[in-house]
């Protein structure tokens, strides 16, 4: 009989500290349903004491995931520890996720503390998470550069104590293969109780090498890997989750190795993930990127057309990607719609399903074929994830080679039911639009990042903007999807507008009462 990996799964936590792959409340709890669909072991869904926010998250996505295991990080602090035990209170399955850093670099730089201080701050740790609950986890930061004696002493200390996990994460992307087979052997021929608890690793990407670590370190006797959705994390991201699991299905005569992860739902959740934060992968991203399964070299198209195991080591049908389109069209009714959701892996409450309804007859009018992507877009697009403070009636705007930009805007002011219209010139007519937005609701946004995508095909495709704002000196991203790129445009800012006011008015509501900001880890 195999063994078994255990997936954790950082998106929210790790992920989520990556620039421009912040999640709002409601978008963490839609990733957290989709990573419970795809059958992750472990969901880590925040920093606790962070922030506010963070806790929420944590709390929240305990409440709704009762089959996966769901932990929060926390410092070796009673303040943490506690703060962490609060949010996962209601979890079926809680788990608290401690850490302190290992190497002499990060003692002598970062903490100011001995060898023995850090060693009794984690065994003082443990004891304490252990204290509310069985599943602890004990993560050594930067144990790559650490020495290798002391991190046997403190894994044995903190095993010692009850912990469960014992994470050793190359923070900084630093080792390689060779050298991570050596530490995780090492620690299992020297730590005397080792086999007490599973161990972990977490591997970063400063070098490319995350996935090849992650699987080095399981063929040494690893037993649990860290990874995320499409990779992203810190600096050059984490270990890509979808790239780890299919490495070991394609491999599984080098790596008899089983997981619990439902394959087919990977590119779902890849896609998932960049329709929530705007980040993209790179058409050529191993698994989930556009080009994964495409072939464009004559030799390769023969090939694949006689036996498509001559030029592809996987079917796209394994890890969820289709080419088929769907039968719908203006003439269907909610019933097909919510069948082809259902058979797309999303169940929509009536009010989701009436609003996506909505925005399907509208576009259906517009466009010749739907698409999933089209599905796909209204649903990311269409149904709220905050409370829609502005909007929009109508946008109009013009522009050419010898007139300068204008645009005419209306918004809807849905505290007060005022309609405001403004006009404004710009650069170029998005410009001209965002200016109009800005004179309507009061706010400057600074744009920083703007991007548009075509999602599906034809010459009536959708066009998908990202907007990346910047109001008083916070980012925040919208994103709106339409036919009409200025359309698109405008709602995409609004998206990020409302959001920046939904914030304003949390920050308001528990002024007074915020925690303090701790630094991110592993």
């Amino acid at each position: 009989m195999s063994e078994r990996v255990a997936i954790f799964d950082t998106t929210l936590r790790d992920g989520e500290q990556s620039p421009g792959c912040s999640m709002n409340l409601e978008e963490k709890l839609r990733m957290a349903r989709q990573l419970d669909a795809l059958g992750v072991d472990v969901i880590e869904a925040g920093f606790a004491i962070a922030s506010e926010d963070d806790f929420a998250a944590v709390r929240e996505v305990a409440r709704l995931c009762r089959r996966p295991i769901v932990a929060s990080l926390c410092r070796t602090t009673r303040e943490d520890i506690e703060r962490a035990w609060e949010a996962l209170a209601d979890a079926a399955r809680p788990r608290i996720h401690t850490f302190i850093a290992t190497s002499d670099i990060h003692l002598q730089y970062k903490l100011q503390k001995t060898r023995e201080e850090v060693l009794e701050m984690s065994r003082q740790a443990v004891r304490l998470a252990k204290s509310f609950t069985d599943d602890v986890e004990f993560s050594a930061e930067d144990a790559t550069r650490s020495d290798l004696d002391y991190l046997v002493e403190v894994i044995t200390a903190v095993i010692d104590e009850g912990a469960t996990v014992v994470n050793i994460p190359d923070t900084v992307g630093y080792t390689i293969p060779a050298e991570y087979t050596h530490i995780i052997q090492t620690l299992k021929q020297r730590v005397p109780n080792i086999n007490k608890a599973v161990i972990s690793v977490h591997c970063h990407n400063d070098l490319g090498l995350g996935v090849a670590n992650s699987l080095a370190a399981v063929a040494a006797g690893a037993r649990q890997i860290e990874c995320t959705i499409n990779g992203i994390g810190e600096r050059a991201g984490n270990a890509s989750l979808e790239e780890i699991v299919m490495a070991l299905r394609v491999r599984k005569d080098l790596m008899p190795y089983e997981n619990g992860i439902v394959t087919e739902e990977l590119f779902r959740s890849s896609q998932a993930l960049s329709n929530i934060t705007g980040v993209h992968v790179q058409p050529n991203k191993a698994i989930v990127g556009k080009n994964a399964f495409a072939h464009e070299a004559g030799i390769h198209q023969h090939g694949v057309l006689k036996n498509r195991i001559t030029y592809e080591i996987m079917t796209p049908e394994s890890v969820g990607v289709k080419t088929n389109s769907i039968v719908l069209g203006k003439h269907s009714g909610r019933h097909a719609l919510n069948k082809k959701y259902e058979e797309m892996g999303y169940t929509l409450s009536r009010p989701e399903l009436d609003k996506a309804y909505k925005l399907f007859t509208k576009l259906a009018d517009q466009k010749k074929e739907i698409f999933e992507e089209d599905l796909m877009a209204i649903l990311q697009d269409g149904i709220a994830q905050i409370p829609e403070r502005f909007k929009l009636r109508a946008v109009q705007a013009t522009a050419g080679t010898s007139t300068m930009a204008t645009a005419l805007v209306t918004l809807a002011d849905t505290n007060t039911d005022e309609i405001a219209t403004n006009t404004a010139a710009g650069d170029g007519p998005v410009n001209a639009v965002y200016e109009a937005i800005d004179k309507i609701t009061g706010l400057k946004g600074n744009l920083i990042d703007y991007t548009v995508r075509s999602i599906t095909r034809g010459t009536d495709a959708v066009g998908e903007v990202f907007a990346h704002v910047e109001f008083d000196g916070v980012s925040y991203t919208g994103k709106a999807a339409s036919t009409d790129i200025v359309d698109a445009s405008a709602r995409a800012y609004l998206n990020a507008v409302n959001k920046a006011l939904y914030a304003k008015e949390r920050k308001k509501a528990s002024a007074g009462d915020q925690m303090p900001a701790t630094a991110a880890a592993d």
